[in-house]
């Protein structure tokens, strides 16, 4: 069953058990002599609880909804405090080994209540495609690797593993440590991430007014993620940059400390590849720019101001 704290928070159970607690014997049996019945009546048990089926859950919410529901599973056993992370599930002490062979690991190895890493990346993802941006920047400076104590993780931040020891693992040196590195999914869902931030949900759409193909940036960045620039034009004194299909170099310019949360620019520079530069003003890029930003051969830079 859940562990107390998870039982009134209002997080939906992953995993069920139903055993049958009343049947009716049909006269048959195996070839062991084990007498063949039909359950006639089931109770229904509750595993504790599974981050999976939080992010699961996550798609089918509002943004008012899901936020209430991070706040549940922060307060829950999904919740590691002193890692700042989430584990893969809440403490499965006491649990049958009919669960599987989750139960042969102690916990806070594999997937006995270990952070595993594609599952908490899944719910960041989750965060931010629900626009709580405050909520994921929060939990990104914690709970991903570029921003952890490399020390600490054992190994290159840049190089995912498939889980780390959490905070109840039996060995405290242990703690916070990644095991089995690995191309894992985790890393499609930082790409995901990355997406998301860098460029936004829908770069290229049709103008449904003319049918056209057109373009629009729409990032979501926080101000600690820009740097510092006097020397830029205009006065846009922070900027962030990045590559665009490994080859256009992006640039966001803003002039005050601001947040940068699904807002689309006021106006682009952009630079084509012979030199010339073409001025767009107003939020969204138009078809010929947007088409040849598409084949990208043409196009060497665009420069986005907030």
């Amino acid at each position: 069953g859940f562990e107390t704290r998870d039982e009134h928070l209002g997080i939906t159970p992953t995993y069920f058990s139903f055993n049958a607690t009343k049947w009716v014997k049909t006269g048959k049996k195996n070839e062991e002599g084990h007498e063949f019945v039909n359950a006639a009546e089931l109770t229904v048990g509750k595993f504790p609880l599974f981050l999976e089926g939080v992010v699961r859950r996550f798609k089918t919410l509002d943004a008012e909804d899901a936020t209430s529901i991070y706040h549940a599973v922060k307060k829950s056993g999904l919740r590691d405090e002193k890692l700042g992370m989430y584990t893969l599930s809440s403490s499965l002490v006491g649990q049958s080994y009919d669960m599987g062979r989750m139960m042969a690991f102690p916990p806070g190895w594999l997937e006995n209540q270990s952070v595993w890493t594609h599952m908490s990346y899944k719910y960041y993802l989750e965060l931010l495609r629900k626009g709580m941006y405050s909520q994921f920047f929060t939990e990104m400076e914690a709970g991903m690797l570029p921003f952890t104590d490399s020390k600490k993780y054992g190994r290159s931040l840049l190089e995912c593993s498939s889980f780390i020891a959490s905070s109840a693992f039996v060995d405290p040196t242990m703690r916070g440590q990644g095991f089995l590195a690995r191309l894992s999914g985790s890393t499609a869902e930082f790409l995901s991430m990355w997406i998301l931030m860098m460029i936004g949900p829908s770069p290229f759409f049709v103008e449904e007014s003319n049918g056209l193909l057109e373009m629009q940036l729409v990032p979501a960045l926080p101000f600690w993620l820009f740097r510092h620039d006097p020397s830029s034009a205009a006065g846009e004194q922070y900027s962030i940059r990045f590559k665009l299909f490994s080859s256009i170099e992006v640039i966001y310019f803003v002039s005050t400390q601001r947040d940068l949360f699904g807002v689309p620019p006021v106006k682009y520079e952009i630079g084509l590849r012979d030199g010339s530069k073409i001025g767009v003003s107003g939020p969204t890029i138009p078809n010929d720019l947007a088409m040849n930003i598409r084949r990208v051969v043409f196009i060497d830079y665009i420069h986005a101001y907030f």
